[in-house]
């Protein structure tokens, strides 16, 4: 047993961490300009989708099994995706409904309408404002920028903070948070200033294996190896998100693009290396110029979501328990290969070594010999025949409690 407390989630945290997929969507000037980052010096009268349906992208989101979406307000450009008072550049300078859109509330509107959470990812380096390279008038017009959407668009589940572009920068972070937590205490806050949920480090979708939830920096982008100093109010429990687009390495859609799409088997790796290894994943679908998901990226994500349900809803059996022994016994011999087992971290990630065996004719074969579980672990192995599989916790900060411990043959 350990002498100092173990780190725990929060509610909130352990509610997103029982969410495990969220859809991204990048989304803004660079969508109509066949760029990923824009300097932002590119005309308002670009941006004009001819048939946006944010109902589209949240209902898309929902049947391939996402529970929340996060959507570009303001990207590295500036343009902004909502009429926003601090800048004219913005939806409101632009052909799209005359100047009377309002991409975010219509996102906000579809999301609740199709029972997901609702995320935004707001930029804090800006390429287009002018007052960018004076820190404290920057801060003023960021802290509004933030505000706006804080207290105008309804519940909101997570708060982008990407580091990109802001390597060696420092903004007014206490201020920043502090606006987070008066106004969505239980939205997650990603990466900087004070998160609650921290960058798995890549752009891969993958997470390290282990991938701990108590963690102490992290990477603050793609572009430096430099881990980013966070406030210390910061918690210890600091699970990971993977982020991945679905078209390699473009967040924004181009045209004549198609080829780029991941396989549905390399989504499946990332699913196993994500989800499978206690992070969450935040899979980018990105709009075309239409305002639509392009009909290939949607048949791809759904194939996705009906994958994964079809390997993991109907366990061959489940059980739960405490203690450093759990038995997962058959009423007939059955053939299996995946093993899908989860803690209870409500009460601390616990286990720090274990095994799992199967019997075979009264002898007991390993098949997995791993360390972290945390939310949810998937381990997959040869396929065997057996009438019991057994957990053993080898190492554990305290006893060792399983909130579900299931078994799968996956063909």
């Amino acid at each position: 047993m350990q002498e100092f407390p173990i780190a725990k989630p929060s509610m909130a945290q352990f509610k997103w961490q029982d969410m495990e997929m969220g859809m991204f969507c990048h989304f803004g000037m660079n969508t109509f300009c066949s760029q990923e980052w824009g300097e932002g010096t590119d005309s308002p009268q670009n941006f004009n989708p001819s048939s946006l349906d944010a109902r589209q992208w949240a209902g898309i989101a929902r049947q391939a099994g996402f529970k929340y979406l996060i959507l570009t307000a303001k990207h590295h450009d500036g343009f902004c995706l909502w009429p926003t008072k601090t800048t004219e550049y913005s939806v409101k300078s632009s052909p799209w409904k005359e100047g009377q859109g309002d991409v975010v509330k219509e996102c906000a509107q579809a999301c609740r309408e199709e029972g997901i959470g609702f995320g935004l990812y707001l930029s804090p380096w800006d390429r287009h404002e002018s007052c960018y390279p004076d820190k404290e008038t920057y801060d003023d017009f960021y802290a509004e920028q933030l505000t706006e959407l804080l207290t105008g668009y309804g519940p909101l589940v997570e708060i982008w903070f990407d580091g990109a572009g802001s390597e060696g920068r420092e903004y007014d972070w206490p201020r920043i948070i502090g606006l987070v937590k008066k106004h969505h205490p239980d939205a997650m806050i990603f990466n900087m200033g004070a998160p609650t949920i921290r960058w798995v480090g890549n752009e891969e979708g993958l997470a390290p294996y282990p991938c701990w939830n108590r963690a102490s920096e992290a990477r603050i982008s793609m572009f430096t190896e430099t881990m980013i100093t966070w406030l210390p109010e910061t918690p210890q429990w600091l699970p990971a998100e993977c982020d991945v687009p679905i078209r390699k390495h473009h967040w924004f859609w181009h045209p004549d693009d198609e080829g780029s799409l991941l396989t549905l088997d390399e989504l499946m790796h990332i699913y196993y290396h994500s989800v499978g290894r206690g992070a969450n994943l935040l899979l980018n679908l990105a709009p075309d110029n239409r305002g639509l998901i392009p009909e290939a990226d949607k048949k791809r994500v759904l194939g996705f979501g009906d994958e994964i349900r079809r390997r993991f809803s109907k366990p061959i059996a489940r059980t739960e328990g405490r203690g450093n022994e759990i038995l997962l016994t058959f009423s007939t011999p059955q053939t299996l290969n995946h093993s899908v087992i989860m803690e209870d971290i409500l009460h601390g990630e616990r286990i720090q070594e274990y095994t799992l065996e199967i019997n075979q004719n009264g002898r007991w074969i390993q098949l997995v010999h791993g360390s972290a579980i945390g939310h949810k672990k998937i381990d997959c192995f040869e396929r065997l025949e057996t009438s019991q599989v057994r957990l053993n916790i080898l190492k554990a900060e305290d006893v060792p409690l399983i909130r579900s411990f299931m078994c799968f043959d996956v063909i």
